[in-house]
């Protein structure tokens, strides 16, 4: 993170649930921090709501972040509340203009604490380039939450040659994943199980709306549908697709992109790489016919430079995403049972 914002100076240390009360307390915590650090023409009223223009159809999505621990490798829940957001409305082909941001602080959160997760939101809504135009924050007991819980809703304008549609997906499409597989995943486990490598695993919690938009400017309805594979991974995002579309996907093994360290670590741990989550790639179901020119373009591109078509939609074995292994060998992927990586989001 790249924003320095000096620490307010203050009366208090900890969160209490007076700073729940929306009394004097609760004014002190917002102005203090929130509306300061956020501050913005909508913000700045301190309205019950906002009050937007937008001229195109509009997506909307909404997200809530719980993370365990909320600082990690490479960012933190603040920051992932915002790119999170950011790259849900990206899947669906919009340019995300507005957040909504609310906080449910467990009583005794360090201001410290909070202060670094209102930087990590400030920094991800400027790269991103999204406003937060309103919000909440309430205030739990001890023992009532994991420090800091942020839901989010994100606004955004749907690109006019954008046409994303699981329903367009046919037979030679090709899938392109845009970079590393279980990067994010892995940064919370190592920091979770103590794990120690040569170097440090960091979370590629990341936006991506300005990679997708780029690439619906470029090749327009030749993509057929965006994904971000969140919690259950690559795998799950795949055999979702396969069931719910009724085709055959084949996925070949060697052609997943991911960083030897991230692989030696799910080896260590006994876990599948295509089932870790991700926080800062996309998939990509595209016309076969562009697919290597697309993925050539993706490589030039912030975020896209380990991008590689990784899979096809095929006739045979509809329903089922087949993993191919390069002796010819293949598995069925299927949706996983129970949770791998709990709270990594």
């Amino acid at each position: 993170m790249q924003l320095q914002c000096p620490l307010p100076k203050l009366d208090f240390e900890y969160i209490t649930l007076g700073h729940g009360s929306g009394g004097l307390l609760t004014h002190k915590l917002l102005e203090s921090g929130v509306f300061d650090i956020l501050s913005n023409e909508h913000l700045d009223k301190q309205d019950d709501g906002a009050f937007l223009t937008l001229k195109h159809e509009i997506a909307v999505t909404t997200d809530s972040f719980v993370i365990s621990p909320i600082f990690f490798p490479g960012g933190n829940i603040g920051e992932l509340s915002v790119f999170g957001t950011v790259n849900d409305l990206a899947m669906c082909g919009a340019d995300p203009k507005y957040l909504t941001l609310s906080f449910i602080i467990e009583e005794g959160l360090l201001f410290k604490e909070f202060w670094e997760v209102l930087v990590g939101i400030k920094w991800a809504a400027d790269k991103a380039n999204v406003k937060i135009v309103t919000g909440d924050t309430k205030v739990v007991d001890r023992g009532k939450a994991d420090k800091i819980f942020i839901n989010t809703t994100g606004i955004g304008e749907v690109h006019s040659n954008a046409k994303i549609d699981i329903n367009r997906i046919k037979v030679g499409d090709k899938i392109i994943c845009s970079g590393n597989v279980a990067t994010h995943g892995m940064a919370i486990m190592s920091v979770r199980e103590g794990l120690e490598f040569e170097s440090t695993i960091e979370s590629d919690t990341q936006e991506l709306n300005h990679l997708t938009a780029a690439l619906i400017k470029q090749y327009g309805s030749a993509i057929k549908f965006l994904r971000d594979p969140t919690r259950g991974g690559l795998g799950t995002i795949l055999a979702e697709i396969s069931k719910d579309t009724n085709v055959g996907i084949d996925v070949l093994h060697d052609s997943i992109p991911i960083d030897p360290l991230v692989f030696s670590a799910c080896e260590l741990l006994g876990l599948d790489p295509i089932y870790v989550a991700n926080e800062g790639i996309f998939i990509c179901i595209i016309d076969g016919q562009v697919a290597e020119d697309a993925t050539e373009f993706l490589q030039k591109l912030a975020y896209g430079e380990n991008a590689a078509i990784i899979g096809e939609i095929v006739e045979d074995h509809p329903n089922k995403t087949v993993l191919v292994s390069p002796i010819g060998g293949r598995r069925v992927i299927n949706l996983p049972v129970g949770e791998q990586l709990p709270r990594i989001c």
